[in-house]
């Protein structure tokens, strides 16, 4: 009797002892396989199983999925426990959250299809386990035994302890590979975007006239501070490259440069896109949302097209800039973030402001240090760098080879005016290298034309336009003048006045029809 007592005890001690175990393996491990295994080892000590597995609904394919298996078995055997949840006994366990044992193979006849992926094993006995935390039902735990009736007199309230121990630690390896799987993507982005903009910056800004070259010496005095830049210019003059190379300069180098074109987004959804929403905030916001600002954090902004912002959300923004914090939409809790800005217009926000169009105080804020980008027709003297640069780079890219450009193909680049700017003279470039067969770039000259030969429309003086005007009022009066129907009533005049103006400008009334 004593002995019997003291098996008991030390039975029940090794069951504290393996649930203890259980819970300090949710701290030692983040990934799943080292996790489970861990787990599996310290459950033999009160469990008997030939294995243990891991099943996981997913959520995507709507399917149970087997995860992991110990003792390993090859991944291509693991890869066929897919099932959905009414052919598999841990679906029934996961959606009725009871545990379920089975005591022979026989038993699975009511799953014909794991039944045939199981029988190779050799397996009887089964003890599924539903894994549930507060937060979601991930799956089951699935102990598995060679012998017939293993799992018949288990003491299965201990067992849910143990899964619910298991579930924990699950739960957090998932999130520690989804957080770990988030922070691989963003380190690929951003290494992608850095070399983005390294190459773009090598590329395309290059110092091809003293204009230009003011432009980059300002970048580089500003882009060391954290002060608001204001990019002014022509579209098509490269601010974004600019916004770019400041960020790229700058102490937040290695953090986020997002962009914002403040134009292209509807105006209802533009303040849920600056400061995001909470799920419910408005119609058909089904979800959370967070915003570029937050986004941002601890990086730069880049609000192009600043001067469509509207005026009610102006104020919103100025408080950003001023305070650093916001909150989003359908949310009482304010957010502090650290954003530097950088925006760009191709506006001239000083005239909106005077027009009540643009808010004075914000016009202030973001034209700390304004940079202005001259347009490609005032820095005529880069252009030949210019052509000969994007000859090179789309040649290489097309895998072409062009040597040579002809002095009357590149006196017609520098005398046209390019109201395009440089994006238009790399679009006329890049057609010009796919038009080239040999050598010699093949510029379409029809397309390029000097300033003093660009057609313009003919110099309308007021006489001509009142002449115009009064000749086809008279043609839809038939050429009379008086009268209710008159020309003169029609253009709001007195018949006699009308008469003088005629003959003035030497207008003689249609004949009148037969």
């Amino acid at each position: 009797m004593v002995s019997i007592e003291h098996d008991c005890r030390t039975c029940a001690g090794n069951k504290y002892v393996a649930l203890l175990d259980v819970s300090e393996a949710i701290v030692l491990h983040r990934d799943l396989p080292s996790l489970f295994h861990d787990v599996a080892g310290r459950l033999r000590q009160v469990a008997e199983f030939d294995y243990l597995s891991l099943v996981l609904y997913d959520t995507p394919t709507n399917t149970m999925r087997l995860h992991v298996l110990e003792p390993c078995v090859p991944a291509e055997a693991v890869s066929k426990f897919v099932l959905p949840p009414q052919d598999d006994p841990a679906g029934f366990v996961w959606q009725s959250q009871q545990p379920l044992i089975t005591s022979r193979l026989g038993d699975l006849r009511r799953w014909p299809r794991l039944l045939e992926l199981v029988e190779p094993y050799g397996v009887q006995s089964y003890c599924w386990l539903p894994l549930s935390t507060a937060r979601s039902r991930l799956g089951t735990l699935v102990l598995t035994s060679k012998k017939p009736c293993t799992y018949d007199t288990v003491d299965i309230n201990y067992f849910k302890r143990v899964a619910n121990q298991v579930a924990i630690a699950v739960e957090n390896a998932l999130s520690f590979e989804e957080l770990a799987a988030i922070k691989d993507r963003l380190a690929a982005e951003n290494a992608f975007l850095v070399e983005e903009v390294r190459t773009e910056l090598s590329s395309n800004m290059i110092a091809v006239s003293g204009a230009l070259c003011d432009v980059l010496k300002k970048v580089e005095i500003v882009a060391p501070t954290d002060s608001t830049v204001l990019i002014c210019g022509e579209t098509g003059t490269g601010k974004e490259l600019v916004a770019r190379a400041v960020h790229d300069l700058s102490q937040r180098r290695e953090r986020t440069f997002l962009k914002m074109n403040c134009a292209a987004i509807p105006m209802a959804l533009l303040e849920s896109e600056l400061f995001g929403h909470e799920k419910g905030s408005f119609t058909g916001a089904i979800e959370r949302r967070v915003g570029r600002f937050e986004l941002a954090d601890k990086g730069t902004l880049f609000l192009d097209e600043v001067g469509e912002i509207p005026l009610e959300l102006q104020s919103k923004l100025l408080r950003v800039l001023q305070e650093q914090e916001f909150e989003r939409l359908g949310s009482t809790k304010t957010i502090k973030v650290d954003v530097r800005i950088v925006a760009a217009t191709n506006r001239d926000l000083a005239t909106m402001v005077a027009e009540g169009k643009f808010r004075s105080d914000l016009y202030y804020r973001l034209n700390v240090f304004p940079v202005t980008l001259p347009p490609l027709r005032e820095c005529s003297d880069g252009i030949p760098a210019l052509v000969r640069h994007f000859t090179q780079h789309f040649a290489r890219r097309m895998g072409r080879k062009i040597d040579t450009i002809s002095a009357a193909t590149m006196d017609a680049l520098v005398r046209y005016p390019w109201p395009g700017n440089v994006r238009e003279l790399q679009n006329v470039i890049e057609r010009a290298v796919i038009l080239s067969a040999g050598p010699q770039l093949q510029v379409p000259l029809d397309e390029i034309k000097p300033a003093g030969q660009q057609s313009q429309a003919a110099v309308v003086t007021l006489a001509d336009a009142e002449r115009e005007h009064i000749e086809g009022v008279l043609r839809e009066t038939d050429g009379v003048v008086g009268g209710p129907r008159g020309a003169a009533t029609r253009l709001g005049m007195k018949r006699s006045s009308l008469q003088h103006k005629m003959r003035k400008l030497g207008i003689s009334p249609p004949p009148k029809p037969r």
